[in-house]
């Protein structure tokens, strides 16, 4: 496809490389070979920026070899094969080199664009310590700013203090650092994330010993994420010289703390891997954290550095696919373990801010309104487990299950039910009656058989219920514990004031419906609650989500109206989270939900329930998304009771993540969906 749309590249999206190859010790003209193949299989990726290991083209464990004048006049010739290739290429290509400066010898990273020299970095903090002997050999460039360098019949800007910046892709700034550079305190690149640079590129020997590979990981999402950017990473491997050390090839890619992607270590190939780099999210997450900028200010007062500019003519009109695993549920990791952890996370923190809630108040009852839905039966096991910390027995939970015009047996006994099980205090009220009286007072023509279900008939329901809860808390020396969640919140699918948008304390505030569905299966999968609870946890997860308030043969099903809760919560974290546009949205949608079969599934989803939608869909659903949340919804997120964060992006309270005006329109981001076919 040629539409604009499926482009990564209009989406913020840029393709990285990474490379290990395999070298021959001080054999520069074998090692350019290599190393030009590799970019050329780069560029036939679509990748953009391609990256290799330090001292690539000489090899880095040749020690006084590297100063011997024929070897460093053969990794000229090399550099000169290099740039003559890249002509023909469209990626940066970012090799190692040991080049000499004015009497002197640097280890030095070199960017070549198109068949010039972009930038020569020298690398500032040479090991001499254990078995490197970098001071032997090599000069620090700390002291080499704003200098100009003359190699391979080129000139070209030199020192640490640049970066480079693509003039035809906003936020794509690149910044160059050599192995050592990055394990002490204050990194060269940290400056340069400060000076605007988003991906940093480390070429690195760095040899194997046991368990140095796991702390190079965590090194390098560390500083991705502490730097808000992209931080490639290329070590040497196979064909170095094993004299005294062994070396691996490790290569990988993280971003903003996460890993990407990463090479196997000790290949016996050469190896390349390719990821897309989200610009805009670390450009969005800079603009959001203003301590960044703070830092910016404080660390640059001595430092200026050169803006190297470059255009990078990356293609926008090629669909190139896209390498990049995109979470179906942003809410919900589909890694089992990562699963796990979170719901224990979740559940916990709701439990604690409950808890808290009544010690301040010294109140050691809740009232909660059990419905046999999603929503109240996780509000109900996080009101247990507050009582549990504090004490309390289950008794101190008043449960009330309020049929009204629509509810069917199988709520209502799933909820009787879960009452029963768990042990609480349980109670019935009827409120047809209650509701009906209303409808009279009004003069609805509901109240005289008329079949008329519009939104006052529904709220006069949801607003009877809550009403009682709340006149039985005042009776009982109770708090009403809320149940209605984030994604609801989010799409106005809630009764405002009087009604379920209201509580005194609302433990699921901050939780997506997706995220719910799967703490209640942890909660299930654990036990704890016995056997006949268990099994009515599943009845419900198994039920069809459902406000139960308007009459019928048909069930009144929430999602054919506010569209299916997987997808608009995808939608939500992507809104809120980043700031993202509506094409971005629904590029990100498209690649996660268009294929049941592919990616990955939290495990307790059954195969039955695996969910696919075409664009058409996506961009149907997003435009519904985009008119509830910016255009209907928000002044019930303003006046939005008291209750936990518990997820990154995952709160929409005025005092939290979320303040907008009551009136804004949604024009702005409903015009943006005509760039989606």
């Amino acid at each position: 496809m040629t539409h604009p749309f499926f482009c990564l590249h209009n989406h913020g999206f840029i393709r990285a490389a990474v490379a290990a190859p395999h070298l021959k010790v001080a054999e520069p003209a074998f090692n350019v070979g290599k190393i030009i193949e590799m970019a050329q299989k780069a560029d036939q990726q679509a990748a953009s920026i391609v990256l290799f290991p330090e001292l690539c083209l000489s090899a880095y464990a040749i020690d006084d070899l590297l100063q011997q004048d024929v070897l460093l006049s053969a990794v000229e010739r090399a550099l000169e094969e290099i740039i003559i290739a890249s002509a023909h290429l469209k990626s940066i290509i970012i090799v190692g080199a040991p080049l000499r400066h004015r009497g002197r010898l640097y280890n030095c990273a070199v960017a070549i664009l198109r068949g010039d020299i972009l930038a020569v970095t020298p690398k500032i903090f040479l090991p001499n310590y254990r078995e490197f002997y970098e001071k032997r050999h090599f000069s620090s460039g700390a002291s080499v700013v704003g200098e100009q360098i003359n190699v391979a019949g080129k000139a070209a800007p030199f020192g640490w203090d640049i970066v480079l910046e693509a003039e035809d892709f906003p936020g794509l700034v690149l910044h160059m650092e050599i192995c050592e550079d990055v394990w002490v305190p204050i990194p060269p690149s940290s400056r340069a994330a400060l000076a605007g640079a988003t991906v940093l590129l480390n070429l690195s020997a760095s040899n194997a010993i046991v368990g140095k590979s796991d702390f190079r990981q965590r090194l390098c999402a560390t500083h991705s994420a502490s730097c808000l950017s992209a931080y490639l990473y290329s070590a040497s491997g196979q064909g170095e010289s094993t004299t005294d050390l062994a070396w691996d090839g490790e290569a990988m890619i993280h971003e903003n703390g996460i890993l990407l992607v990463k090479a196997p270590r000790f290949s016996m190939q050469p190896e390349l891997v390719v990821a897309d780099l989200d610009i805009g999210l670390l450009v969005a997450e800079r603009m959001r954290q203003s301590s960044f900028g703070d830092c910016a200010d404080r660390e640059l007062l001595d430092v200026d550095f050169r803006r190297i500019k470059f255009t990078l003519s990356a293609p926008r009109d090629q669909d190139l696919g896209f390498l990049r695993s995109v979470e179906r549920f942003p809410f919900v990791p589909s890694d089992e373990t990562r699963l796990s952890e979170l719901c224990y996370e979740a559940f916990n923190i709701q439990a604690h801010g409950l808890e808290q809630r009544l010690r301040a108040t010294q109140i050691s009852k809740v009232v909660i309104g059990v419905s046999g839905g999603l929503d109240s039966t996780h509000a109900l096991l996080v009101a247990i487990a507050a009582m549990e910390r504090l004490g309390l027995p289950r008794e101190n939970i008043l449960g009330y299950t309020l049929p009204a015009f629509a509810t069917t047996s199988k709520t209502k006994s799933n909820a009787w039910g879960l009452m029963r099980a768990l042990g609480i205090t349980g109670h019935e009220i009827d409120l047809s009656r209650a509701s009906l009286q209303m409808l009279r007072d009004i003069q609805h023509p509901a109240a005289d058989g008329e079949e008329r279900y519009d939104a006052t008939y529904e709220n006069v329901q949801a607003g009877a219920r809550s009403a009682l809860l709340f006149r039985l808390a005042n009776l009982n020396d109770a708090l009403v514990i809320g149940t209605g969640d984030l994604s609801e919140l989010a799409l106005g699918w809630c009764t405002y004031g009087v009604g379920d948008q209201m509580s005194h304390y609302n433990v699921n505030a901050s939780v997506s419906k997706t995220l719910i569905q799967h703490l209640i299966r942890w909660c299930a999968a654990q036990g704890r609650y016995g056997e006949t609870a268990t099994h009515i946890l599943y009845n419900i997860l198994a039920t069809e989500i459902s406000p139960e308030l308007i009459p019928g043969k048909t069930l009144q099903k929430t999602e054919a109206v506010v569209g299916p809760y997987e997808l608009q919560d995808f939608n939500l974290f992507y809104v809120t989270r980043y700031g993202f546009s509506p094409p971005k949205i629904a590029f990100l949608a498209w690649y996660a939900w268009r294929e049941a079969q592919s990616g990955y599934w939290p495990s307790a989803i059954k195969v039955s329930e695996r969910h696919q939608y075409t664009l058409e869909e996506i961009k149907h659903w997003l435009e519904i998304f985009l008119k509830r949340f910016f255009t209907t919804s928000q002044f019930k997120r303003t006046a939005a009771p008291n209750g936990p964060k518990v997820s990154s992006g995952g709160s929409l309270s005025p005092r939290g993540d979320w303040r907008a005006p009551s009136d804004a329109q949604a024009k702005t981001w409903l015009d943006a969906l005509d760039a989606i076919p």
